[in-house]
């Protein structure tokens, strides 16, 4: 309680000052346009869903806020009960299947042709408005709103409200695994389904909310003017919207503000100060190029600012302090503690047209052990990974996990299983924190001491430093800390070291070596240095070329001949 009292105080504070001043000191041509500015806000919170949290180009947001204002008024037309309030929920609610009918393509295609996509049913609805008038056009009859904001100044009031309960129900929604999974999506559909989050499902209900809002946002329109004519919602309206969503971030609040006074009073506000039109325009294209070159929207900016000055002291504390955690010095790796095997691979094969790069693949991982899996580049270590975890098509053979087969299942209900797997490219949203990242992989609400604990045992600094000001190889030890603490069966780890230095990497295989006893968490481990294997790792690997050349003990392993012939090169061998 006291959280959400800090962070919407103020903003409430303002909203509440507006309601309670502007009508009184505005006069009335210039409270019609703050009831403009709200409602295009809210339409803007539409974007902020769809565009600026789940990253998807949506160009047919005004549509969906045609399909709200169409009801309401039809519903004006038949005198339907319920009053307006009502029917505004529901114009809100008939976007919502449409909006999902048109999510589905997403589910296949992204970027500019899913941008296609939604123009083309943004041009559609143009078509089919030109040709079908809104409700009570011909009949004149216009929508009559309710009594408490019969006046302008009070419908502005009852904007504002609907405008500040959007934000709220959205800010609730964010902090929900639903909520969170938008970002993934937004950096990487990949990742978020290695995670466990269900793309189509995150996708689908980005759409659907984001339509909701749009419909509510058109039913606003509708009562504002009464009637409304299809040029208020013409495909130029999106584009010009989807653009400010791109420049300014309506997924934060203060952006969907800004956004709605750019886009419905702007141009007054330059008529009435007898200044040009163009500069506009020119503002425009000064925050469009400060976007491409900060490669994040205005708000967003100014909050990674904040919160990198808010946590720049902790990370230099973090980097004063001596390390913690394992002991450096090479020690014997600790037998499984486990029985039997949690992973279990037999005779997977994967080909790529002709090329075959698994061929016959047999590796088991033992309960609450840490095994190893080495080989040359194009070995087919990677491909191995993605199979098991079900980002490879196809392949031949079996997965079981924890006695489960894991076949024809998919990635994100593979990681829901207890199988979770890290990428060589890591792809963290940057306005996280490292807390709130880990909530997001674990899928749950991860105490703050239990994150406190993850994050202190890989040598990450404390929780509350965001993403955005991590090197390299602090986000890869990030990533590999979010994997152990969704507590996972089993945790595919691949080349964890990039970016380490010896020091470092050797660090982080002691660290791995204690893994499984500490979090109950078995590890399959792909890396190239040997160091790190030997400190961390049981038992070992190898392939070359899709086949296993030797596995077993990680010793005796690595000092097979067919081993360092095939991997460590003989040069290496005869210097020894």
């Amino acid at each position: 309680m006291n959280v959400l009292l800090r962070t919407w105080g103020p903003g409430l504070g303002l909203a509440v000052a507006a309601c309670a001043v502007l009508p009184w000191v505005l006069p009335p041509y210039w409270i019609y346009l703050a009831i403009a500015a709200v409602v295009s806000g809210v339409l803007m919170q539409s974007y902020g869903v769809i565009v600026g949290r789940a990253g998807v180009m949506s160009l047919c947001q005004m549509s969906f806020a045609a399909i709200g204002a169409w009801v309401v008024l039809r519903l004006n037309l038949a005198d339907a009960p319920g009053g307006f309030l009502l029917w505004l929920v529901l114009g809100g609610l008939a976007a919502v299947p449409v909006g999902v009918a048109i999510g589905l393509p997403a589910l296949r295609i992204r970027g500019v042709n899913l941008a296609v996509v939604t123009l083309g049913f943004a041009v559609s609805t143009d078509i089919v408005l030109n040709a079908n008038q809104f409700p009570g056009t011909t009949e004149l009859k216009t929508l009559v709103r309710p009594e408490p904001f019969a006046s302008d100044a009070a419908y502005f009031v009852l904007a504002m409200a609907v405008f500040v309960l959007i934000a709220i129900g959205l800010a609730l929604v964010n902090r929900t695994r639903i909520g969170r999974s938008w970002l993934e999506l937004r950096h990487s559909e990949r990742a978020a389904a290695a995670h466990g989050i269900s793309v189509a499902r995150s996708k689908l209900t980005a759409f659907a909310i984001s339509a909701f809002i749009a419909g509510i946002g058109g039913g606003l329109m509708a009562g504002q003017l009464g009637l409304v004519v299809s040029g208020n919602f013409v495909m130029m309206q999106s584009l010009a919207l989807f653009a400010v969503a791109v420049l300014i971030g309506p997924h934060n609040t203060e952006g969907a503000v800004l956004g709605g006074i750019f886009g419905a009073v702007m141009a007054t506000v330059l008529e009435k100060l007898r200044l040009p039109q163009d500069l506009g325009g020119i503002l425009f294209g000064v925050m469009a190029i400060f976007a491409l070159r900060s490669g994040v929207s205005q708000t967003d900016f100014t909050r990674a600012r904040r919160r990198e000055r808010a946590a720049r002291p902790l990370l230099e504390a973090a980097s004063a302090a001596p390390a913690e955690g394992p002991a450096e010095e090479a020690a014997p790796v600790p037998p499984a503690a486990g029985e039997g095997n949690v992973l279990e691979i037999r005779g997977l094969s994967v080909r790529f047209g002709q090329v075959v790069a698994l061929d016959g693949v047999d590796l088991t991982v033992p309960a609450l052990g840490v095994h190893g899996l080495i080989g040359p580049n194009g070995a087919g270590k990677s491909t191995l990974i993605s199979a098991v975890t079900g980002f490879a098509a196809r392949y031949e053979g079996s997965v079981v996990l924890a006695g489960q087969p894991l076949d024809r299942l998919s990635p994100s209900v593979r990681a829901r299983r207890g199988l979770r797997r890290t990428f060589q490219t890591t792809a963290i949203a940057p306005e996280l924190t490292q807390e709130e990242y880990l909530a997001i992989v674990a899928g749950r609400r991860l105490p703050r001491q239990e994150a406190a604990e993850v994050l202190r045992f890989f040598g990450c600094p404390p929780g509350e430093v965001p993403v955005s000001i991590l090197d390299a190889g602090t986000r890869r030890l990030l990533d590999v800390a979010a994997a152990i603490a969704a507590r996972p069966k089993v945790a595919l780890l691949d080349e964890p070291a990039a970016g380490q230095s010896a020091a470092e990497s050797l660090r982080l295989g002691h660290r791995l070596a204690q893994v499984p006893a500490r979090f109950g968490v078995s590890i399959l481990l792909v890396e190239h240095d040997m160091d790190l294997v030997r400190a961390a790792c049981g038992q070992v690997t190898v392939l070359d070329f899709g086949h296993v050349i030797a596995s077993g003990p990680t010793l005796d392993v690595l000092d097979a001949p067919a081993v360092r012939a095939a991997y460590l090169g003989t040069v290496l061998e005869e210097t020894s």
